[in-house]
């Protein structure tokens, strides 16, 4: 497993019974988690010290219940800065755990030692994006949701790169993509982070496991001559890592070499020193 261990504003103190205890910042938040299978007792006094919980209702969604929580508030990750706001589904505009693929990106954009133009699709508030930019890269960031892409932009001015070299778009990712083949232009590093159930801006459906062989396939006509990474991350619980490594080899491996590992990704838990398993990350790499 791939560990995203080098928080230090944020981290989950404690999980049981289906919900996980985090620190965001100053905020404690207590959230459900359907991976928080056990019931283990909740001796934590931060267990007693909320600041929001949000409540999953049996009829589907929920709703969140604030104890003294700003409407927004910000955290760091080593050199950037993201803007937190809790909002529907549970979710604060950030997936704290991607911060383990962050720094393997990173690493390699900084030792190519050559320009680096880096695509992330569904790239929600930026953290992909904005990691790749502080690491040199050239970024286009696209997402079909023109609030997230405006939330990205707000944290690339608060993490210093409002005149990195960033194109956002809003867009539909799979159309994007077309063009862009038809267009002839290429990438060295391409991310793609895609929902596990969606909806496009004319109504068409996307469920992941129908869809991402085929948007792998698509998606890797982009990658350059002398790409750099492949990266494809998945919260579906059913799709095993194993399969990210079969796709993502069939596609880009075969055709460039290189090497394709696929590992579940997770988060460290203060109270029991255990990992909290956060979904998958398949990675193609040059090396």
């Amino acid at each position: 497993m791939w560990v995203a261990d080098q928080w230090k504003e944020y981290e989950i103190i404690d999980c049981s019974k289906g919900e996980k205890l985090e620190r965001w910042g100053d905020y404690i938040l207590l959230r459900p988690d359907p991976q928080v299978l056990w019931d283990l007792p909740r001796k934590n006094p931060a267990w007693k010290k909320l600041n929001g919980h949000y409540h999953r209702s049996n009829k589907g969604g929920g709703e969140w219940e604030f104890f003294d929580l700003p409407k927004q508030w910000s955290i760091n990750y080593k050199d950037l800065t993201f803007h937190l706001k809790p909002f529907t589904f549970k979710h604060t505009g950030l997936f704290p755990e991607q911060a383990v693929n962050w720094d393997w990106f990173s690493e390699k954009i900084r030792n190519a030692n050559r320009e680096i133009k880096v695509l992330n699709l569904f790239a929600y508030t930026g953290g992909a994006t904005l990691a790749a930019a502080k690491a040199g890269a050239k970024v286009t960031h696209v997402d079909a949701s023109k609030g997230m892409v405006t939330w990205g932009k707000e944290n690339a001015v608060a993490s210093g790169l409002e005149d990195a070299p960033i194109r956002w778009l809003v867009d539909d990712c799979v159309k994007f993509v077309e063009r862009e083949i038809r267009r002839g232009n290429h990438y060295d590093g391409i991310i793609m982070d895609p929902p596990s159930y969606g909806r496009g801006p004319k109504g068409e459906i996307w469920k992941l496991e129908e869809k991402i062989h085929p948007f792998i396939a698509l998606a890797s006509q982009l990658l350059s001559d002398n790409p750099l990474f492949f990266l494809v991350n998945s919260y579906t619980t059913g799709l095993a890592p194993a399969v990210l490594t079969y796709m993502i080899s069939t596609e880009v491996g075969k055709k460039f070499g290189g090497h394709v590992e696929s590992q579940e990704i997770g988060l460290p838990v203060k109270e029991t020193g255990l990992i909290l398993p956060c979904g998958a990350s398949g990675r193609w790499s040059a090396e």
